[in-house]
C-alpha cells in the first residue's frame, strides 16, 4: 500500500493517507450499493432514501456511502425548477421517457444514465456549526481521486466552464468535467452527494442540457441557470480509458477504497446501528419533495 501512495505522490497526485482529516472516519462506514437494483422508477427514490438514512445517521445510526444508479432520469436544481419554462421543459422530457425530479440538495440539472454513478456519503457531524463544510467536499473528492489512482490520470478539482451543474468542487481529467459535487445537511448529520459520469458520451448528456435550459429559458434573457457547451465534459470511460464497463469499474473502485478503511471493530459496531427504512417511508418523503419543491403544472 505504501509504495501505491508513494507513486500517486510521484503522478502529482496528493497522498491522502496523510490528510487525515479529510480521508478518516471510514472505518465504520457501511456500503450500500444499489447500482444494480433498478425496480425503483421514480427519480427521486435515491434522494429520498438517502433524506431518512441522513436522520437516522443524525440520531446515532451507522455511517454510509449509498452507491445507486438511474437507467433514464434528467434531475433538476431547485433554481432550475424557477424557470419560467421548466413545466414546459418538464413534459418534454416526459415525452422522451425520462423520470425528473427537483432535489433538494444543491446544484443545478443532472442527466442520469446506467453510466452515471451516484455516490453519497452519509454522515454524523461531530461539531455545531458548519466549520468542516469545505472538508466534507474535500473528502468526496479524495474518495474519487483514490478511487481513479489506477488510471494514472490527474484529477483536477475547480469549477469548469461550460460544464452542467457548475460548481468550485467540479472535478474533471484534462479540464473536461465529468465529477459535480453537492451537500445536504441536517441538524446532526449530513450528506455529500457525487454524481460520476463513468461511461458513455459526455458530448450527448451536454446537448441534453442545453436543450433542456433552451427550452426551460422560454427565450427570455439573463436568467440564472448554466450556458452549457459540449467540450467542457467527458466520461470517465472517454478521459481515464475505463472502457466500456466503465460504470461497473468505477463502482468496485470506491468500494475498495472504503474496504482498505473499514475495520473490523468499526464494522461490528456500525452493523449493530444499522436501518434501512421501508419502501412506503421513502414515498412519503418523495411526495414530501414533490410537495416542497416540484414544478407546478
Amino acid at each position: 500500500m505504501m509504495d501505491e501512495m508513494n507513486r500517486l505522490t510521484d503522478n502529482g497526485i496528493e497522498n491522502i493517507e496523510q490528510d487525515g482529516d479529510v480521508i478518516d472516519g471510514l472505518d465504520n462506514l457501511l456500503l450500500l450499493d444499489r447500482t444494480n437494483d433498478l425496480a425503483e422508477e421514480d427519480a427521486l427514490y435515491p434522494f429520498a432514501l438517502d433524506e431518512l438514512l441522513c436522520r437516522h445517521v443524525g440520531m446515532g445510526g451507522a455511517p454510509l456511502c449509498h452507491l445507486w444508479r438511474h437507467p433514464r432520469a434528467f434531475v433538476m436544481g431547485q433554481r432550475d425548477s424557477r424557470l419560467p419554462g421548466a413545466g414546459e421543459a418538464q413534459r418534454w422530457l416526459h415525452s422522451l421517457g425520462y423520470s425528473t425530479g427537483v432535489r433538494n440538495t444543491g446544484g443545478a440539472a443532472v442527466p442520469l444514465d446506467l453510466g452515471v454513478v451516484n455516490i453519497s456519503l452519509i454522515l454524523p457531524k461531530h461539531e455545531r456549526g458548519d466549520k468542516h463544510f469545505h472538508s466534507d467536499f474535500e473528502r468526496m473528492y479524495h474518495l474519487i481521486q483514490l478511487a481513479l489512482r489506477e488510471t494514472g490520470c490527474r484529477v483536477d478539482k475547480g469549477e469548469v466552464e461550460g460544464a452542467y451543474c457548475p460548481g468550485d468542487f467540479d472535478l474533471s481529467i484534462g479540464g473536461r468535467k465529468f465529477c459535480g459535487i453537492a451537500q445536504r445537511r441536517q441538524a446532526h448529520a449530513y450528506i455529500v452527494q457525487a454524481f460520476v459520469i463513468a461511461a458513455g458520451s459526455g458530448r450527448e448528456s451536454t446537448q441534453l442540457v442545453r436543450a433542456f435550459y433552451e427550452r426551460a429559458a422560454a427565450g427570455a434573457e439573463r436568467l440564472d441557470h448554466p450556458v452549457v457547451t459540449e467540450e467542457s465534459t467527458a466520461s470517465l470511460e472517454e478521459s481515464a480509458g475505463l472502457g466500456s464497463g466503465a460504470a461497473e469499474v468505477f463502482t468496485e473502485a470506491v468500494k475498495r477504497v472504503i474496504r482498505t478503511r473499514q475495520t473490523a471493530q468499526g464494522l461490528t459496531e456500525a452493523a449493530a446501528k444499522l436501518w434501512l427504512p421501508e419502501p412506503d417511508q421513502v414515498r412519503e418523503t418523495m411526495e414530501l419533495f414533490q410537495r416542497r419543491y416540484g414544478i407546478a403544472p
